[in-house]
């Protein structure tokens, strides 16, 4: 359920592994103008920011609906510009082609673990952005993951579900420390 409208941002709690709102399919978002939704894209930023992640999604704050908000800092955007703080409501993620790469991915809902995850190269991604406007972009590289994974989250799929190899799986300071090489994907 919607909090009623503030007049002040607010950090929100983050669901942890473990609790049943990760599990569970998101809704779709009715009323992608109504005021609780702008409101929740706010303090969801808020949350974000407070917490230093790339991502979020509405049920790691308590929220089972379809949107997540993203950001792509500078020094991830692979030669590109950063890509500043988004809003995706109700996204649809489609593949474009087969090639998959494996990838460190961590999550707020995860604190201090992090794991190789596989997942798609390119995508496509729709749906609607905060002021209503649609979003179609086909995005590919650390934007393509990080996409893949908060809306991993609207399906009640965390990236521990999506991995291949274990020994790929640990606390953040430790597989930083030994930074052990990934090896290429070869799935189609």
């Amino acid at each position: 359920m919607l909090r009623a409208n503030y007049d002040f941002m607010a950090i929100l709690k983050i669901a942890r592994m473990g609790h049943p709102v990760l599990l569970a399919p998101a809704q779709k978002v009715v009323d992608p103008a109504a005021p609780e939704v702008t409101r929740l894209i706010a303090d969801m930023a808020e949350t974000l920011a407070d917490a230093g992640g790339v991502g979020l999604a509405a049920p790691q704050v308590h929220e089972s609906l379809r949107l997540f908000i993203y950001k792509v800092p500078a020094a991830r955007a692979e030669g590109a510009d950063e890509i500043p703080l988004t809003a995706v409501i109700n996204p649809v993620v489609t593949p474009v082609g087969t090639e998959i790469a494996l990838g460190w991915e961590g999550c707020l809902s995860i604190p201090g673990l992090r794991a190789a995850v596989p997942r798609f190269e390119r995508i496509r991604l729709t749906g609607i952005a905060a002021d209503g406007l649609p979003i179609e972009k086909e995005v590919s590289g650390f934007e393509a993951r990080v996409v893949q994974h908060e809306a991993d989250h609207l399906d009640g799929v965390l990236y521990t579900m999506r991995m291949s190899d274990f020994r790929f799986f640990g606390f953040n300071e430790e597989t930083m420390r030994y930074e052990l090489p990934l090896p290429k994907v070869r799935m189609a």
